[in-house]
C-alpha cells in the first residue's frame, strides 16, 4: 500500500469555518511542504482542482523541480481541454519530473463552477465526454495517431510528435459512484478513487467496480481519501480535533450535514452519499465532510488516528476496499505532529509503531528555516 499526502493549493488553516489562523498557499510553504512529502518518503501528493486553487500543472511542474522521489496526481477535466494537448502536457511533465506524473480524471463537479468554465452538460453527458476523452487520449501516450468522431469528441491526425527518451507510463486514476462512472473506471483507468466511506459501503461499490473490470478483462487497483488527525494519544487526538472545529457552531454542523444544493444538481454521488451518512454520526464528522465523515462511524474510530487505531481501523478497511490513500491531516510544525503520520506505512505492513529513523534531509525540512518557516497559526 502507498500513502499519498496533499497540497493544499487553496490555502491551509489551522480552524474550519473562520479565517482566524489561515495561511496562504505562498511558493516558499507549498515547497516546505512537498520536500517534506519527498523527504519523509511518501508515494507522492495529491493536488487539488477547482476555481479556489491554484493550477495544479504548474504547481507540479514548479515543485518536480525541488524534489527527487514523490509523484505529483494532477487533475485532467474533459470538456474543458482537448485530449491532445492534456496528453501532451502530461509526457512533458512526466518527463522533467523523471517518470512521476500521474493523472487524475474529474468530470465531476460544481455545475455553477463548470459553467462559469464554459462546460454547460449534464451528469450523464459530461461521461460519455470523459469516455470519448479517454479513447483518445490512451493511444497517444502509446505513440499513436488517432482518428477519432464520438457524439463530442472529433480528432483528426491527432499525434504527439515531441521528443520521448522512452515510452511515458501515466496511470489514470478516477472517481465516481454512479453506473455511468464505473463504465468508465471499468473500461479505461488505473486506479479507481473513493472518498472515505464506511467499510461496508465501500467495499460494496468497490466490488462492482472489480466485477464491471473483471467482465472486460481488465484488473484496477483502489484508494481511498481520508482525513486524519495524529497525536500521541487518543484523548490528545480528539482535543486536536474539537480545536479544528471550535468556531464551528451547531447550526452549520446540522447544515453540513446535508449535501448542498450545488451538489445534488452535479450528481456527485459519492460525496451526496457520504453526507448522507454523516448525518447520523459525529458533529466532527458532519462538518469534516466526505474524505472523513462517513468513514468516522464512532466517534473512538478511525477520525483519530494514533499508530494502533490507525493499524487496527485500516486494515479493516484495505483488506477488501483499498490499495492507496490520500491523507489531510491537522498540522501543527511547532510539536512536529503532522509527520507522524509517516507511521501509517510501518503499521500497516506489521511493524511496531515507534520513532522513524530520521534523515539529515528530513530533520532539516522539520526545522525552521527563516520566518516563513514557522507556522505561526
Amino acid at each position: 500500500m502507498e500513502v499519498f499526502w496533499y497540497i493544499p493549493t487553496h490555502g491551509d488553516g489551522r480552524y474550519l469555518a473562520t479565517s482566524k489562523g489561515s495561511r496562504r498557499a505562498t511558493p516558499f510553504y507549498l515547497r516546505q511542504i512537498a520536500e517534506a512529502v519527498d523527504g519523509l518518503g511518501f508515494g507522492g501528493a495529491l493536488l487539488p482542482t477547482g476555481r479556489s486553487c491554484e493550477d495544479a500543472w504548474v504547481v507540479a511542474s514548479s515543485l518536480a523541480a525541488v524534489t527527487r522521489r514523490m509523484k505529483f496526481l494532477v487533475a485532467v477535466r474533459p470538456g474543458l481541454v482537448s485530449p491532445t494537448v492534456s496528453a501532451r502536457m502530461a509526457v512533458s511533465l512526466d518527463k522533467i519530473s523523471g517518470g512521476r506524473c500521474l493523472i487524475n480524471v474529474v468530470t465531476g463537479g460544481d455545475p455553477s463552477e463548470l459553467a462559469g468554465e464554459g462546460l454547460h452538460l449534464d451528469h450523464d453527458a459530461r461521461y460519455e465526454v470523459t469516455d470519448e476523452f479517454l479513447e483518445v487520449w490512451k493511444p497517444l501516450l502509446e505513440g499513436k495517431e488517432v482518428d477519432f468522431e464520438g457524439r463530442h469528441l472529433k480528432i483528426i491526425g491527432g499525434r504527439l510528435l515531441i521528443d520521448r527518451e522512452r515510452k511515458p507510463n501515466v496511470p489514470l486514476y478516477f472517481g465516481g459512484s454512479s453506473d455511468a462512472a464505473i463504465e468508465v473506471a471499468a473500461k479505461h483507468v488505473d486506479l479507481y478513487l473513493t472518498w472515505g466511506e464506511p467499510p461496508a459501503q465501500a467495499a460494496e461499490k468497490i466490488a462492482r467496480v472489480r466485477m464491471r473490470a473483471a467482465e472486460l478483462g481488465r484488473t484496477l487497483r483502489f484508494g481511498m481519501r481520508l482525513h486524519i488527525v495524529v497525536r500521541e494519544t487518543n484523548a490528545a487526538a480528539w482535543t486536536a480535533a474539537d480545536e479544528l472545529i471550535r468556531y464551528v457552531s451547531d447550526d452549520r454542523s446540522r447544515s453540513r450535514s446535508k449535501p448542498s444544493p450545488a451538489w445534488t444538481r452535479s450528481g456527485s454521488g459519492g460525496w451526496c452519499n457520504s453526507m448522507a451518512g454523516a448525518a447520523k454520526i459525529s458533529r466532527l464528522a458532519r462538518i469534516c465532510g466526505p474524505a472523513s465523515a462517513s468513514f468516522v462511524g464512532e466517534r473512538e474510530r478511525h477520525w483519530s488516528v494514533i499508530p494502533k487505531l490507525c493499524r487496527d481501523a485500516s486494515r479493516n478497511t484495505w483488506t477488501s476496499v483499498s490499495t492507496r490513500s490520500f491523507f489531510r491531516a491537522i498540522r501543527d510544525w511547532r510539536r512536529r505532529t503532522m509527520w507522524r503520520s509517516c507511521f501509517f506505512r510501518s503499521c500497516l505492513s506489521g511493524g511496531k509503531p515507534g520513532r522513524r529513523k530520521s534523515s539529515p534531509r528530513a530533520d532539516s525540512q522539520l526545522r525552521p528555516r527563516g520566518k516563513e518557516s514557522v507556522d505561526e497559526r
